[in-house]
């Protein structure tokens, strides 16, 4: 059963091949890459042996260099130090000794490099990849090309492969002549990758259903990344989207923070800090690249050290008795949260009830002046009040009374206006806590004269509420409300 299982793992990954082909705009055809690998071998045969050497023992050099990072990411967890006789060690200078070789997970390792965990921890692996279709490139990097692929019983994934036609690969050949080593070189970005999803799993991290690794006709290196399909965070799009949604990515971005700062690898930082690094499943927030998260820390002298220096501020951290900077990973992502997230999203629109609460977010993460426990505390309370409706006490409860209530009805025929922002862009839809608080938004609006409890629920399991200027009849719907204005009087007489 080994060799069918090859045969497999050959199929699928030279199904990878192909897919470069579906994606030419960014990768070359098999052919052309042949082309180039038997360029660059009679190259090399041609070439100085003396030189060959030369540059195969730099190549080599940069592989340990890589593979050192990747490392201190197989120790135990961090709560699990002192049982795994850790105390003495630093994890940001590990010494590479008979110690550290009993304690590493290098059983992961081995399979991260040679193949899947499938048979650990139902994941996908190379045979689910068989037969695979691709349908549409959702990115591409320097190093990784990511496409969105449908499996053979039609389930959708994302894959991460190396970008055979990125500057990192392009580089690489140019400066060691070696594609095959190059690829190695690469994919290790890939494979920390890897490493860190198995390592940081949580429901703001993106989900990692698998991976496949190994060789198709020799060339080497090649490594897919199976993950969940999620959608690119398009902040143009969220500049536009209710206060509800905007900040339900605040809060789900620092719920992952929080988990960050204590995660089983230690406090962990991220240096590529951008809404690219992002997307959304099902509207809620996920980091999807994590090459570029560490769980170093900065070893210091002197407060001075321990400076972090943004584009229009800098801040400077105490150096522990330790010799680290205090908090550095945690206050680095805190102010990236900050800069590219809730300057952007929080403030806009907020409900006049947390105008003050949301002042205070932005100044205590602008300023530095709260660690990620108490800016986590601030949002947490701020959802509390807003699914409670707490918020809304200072509403005058007669406010409805001016409404006839029709339960069990819908409107027909209706004239729609425009509101933003709004959850439907034909109309006036928005999430409302009660009748209440929608006959309160109905009296703001001038144009309104009814609004309609839906039925339906946003993530925080507000009402979704209709408003209209009018509607031309009744309909029977079990699930909604017709809330309409009481002629007054005096506005008739007018």
């Amino acid at each position: 059963m080994p060799g069918m299982g090859n045969s497999l793992r050959a199929a699928a990954l030279l199904a990878f091949v192909v897919l470069s082909i579906l994606v030419s705009l960014l990768i070359s055809s098999v052919q052309q890459f042949g082309a180039r690998i038997s360029h660059f071998s009679n190259a090399t045969v041609a070439g100085d042996e003396e030189e060959f050497a030369s540059l195969r023992g730099a190549l080599i050099y940069q592989l340990n260099e890589r593979r050192k990072e990747i490392i201190p990411l197989l120790l135990p967890d961090r709560d699990d130090d002192d049982e795994s006789g850790l105390s003495g060690y630093s994890r940001h200078s590990l010494q590479h000794d008979q110690t550290l070789d009993s304690i590493l997970d290098y059983n992961l390792w081995n399979e991260i490099t040679h193949g899947s965990r499938k048979a650990h921890m139902d994941e996908m692996d190379c045979d689910s990849l068989v037969d695979m279709q691709a349908v549409e490139i959702l990115g591409s990097g320097y190093t990784k090309l990511v496409v969105k692929v449908n499996l053979a019983g039609g389930q959708p994934v994302a894959l991460k492969l190396v970008n055979e036609q990125g500057i990192d690969m392009g580089k690489c050949v140019e400066d060691f002549k070696d594609p095959r080593g190059c690829r190695e070189l690469v994919s290790y970005k890939l494979k920390k990758e890897i490493v860190l999803l198995q390592r940081l799993r949580h429901p703001n991290v993106i989900k990692l259903k698998g991976h496949c690794a190994g060789d198709v006709g020799g060339e080497g290196g090649r490594v897919a990344v199976i993950l969940e399909q999620g959608n690119p965070l398009q902040m143009i799009q969220l500049l536009q989207s209710p206060w509800e949604d905007r900040f339900r990515v605040c809060l789900d971005l620092v719920r992952l923070l929080h988990f960050l700062s204590q995660s089983p690898l230690g406090s962990v930082t991220l240096l590529d800090f951008q809404p690219r690094q992002f997307v959304t499943v099902s509207g809620e927030l996920k980091l999807t690249d994590l090459d570029d998260a560490s769980a170093e820390e900065t070893v210091c002298q002197m407060d001075a050290d321990c400076t972090l220096q943004f584009p229009h501020r800098n801040f400077t951290l105490p150096c522990s008795t330790q010799g680290v900077c205090e908090g550095l990973n945690e206050k680095r992502n805190i102010y990236n949260a900050y800069r590219y997230f809730f300057t952007y999203l929080l403030p806009h629109q907020a409900p006049p009830g947390f105008t003050h609460l949301v002042n205070h977010i932005m100044n205590s993460t602008g300023e530095l002046k709260a660690d990620i426990n108490q800016t986590l505390e601030a949002f947490e309370h701020i959802l509390l009040l807003y699914k409670s409706g707490l918020h809304l006490d200072n509403l005058p409860p007669s406010i409805i009374r001016d409404y006839t209530v029709m339960r069990g009805m819908g409107t027909s025929g209706n004239a729609e206006y425009r509101c933003w922002p709004s959850y439907s862009q034909q109309g006036c839809v928005l999430s409302v806590h009660s009748g209440r608080e929608a006959a309160y938004i109905c009296n703001s609006h001038s144009q309104c004269n009814s609004f309609t409890l839906t039925g339906q629920k946003t993530w925080t399991g507000r009402l979704l509420a209709s408003f209209r200027s009018s509607f031309s009849h009744l309909v029977p719907d079990g699930i909604s409300e017709v809330y309409v204005k009481k002629t007054k009087p005096e506005t008739s007489t007018v």
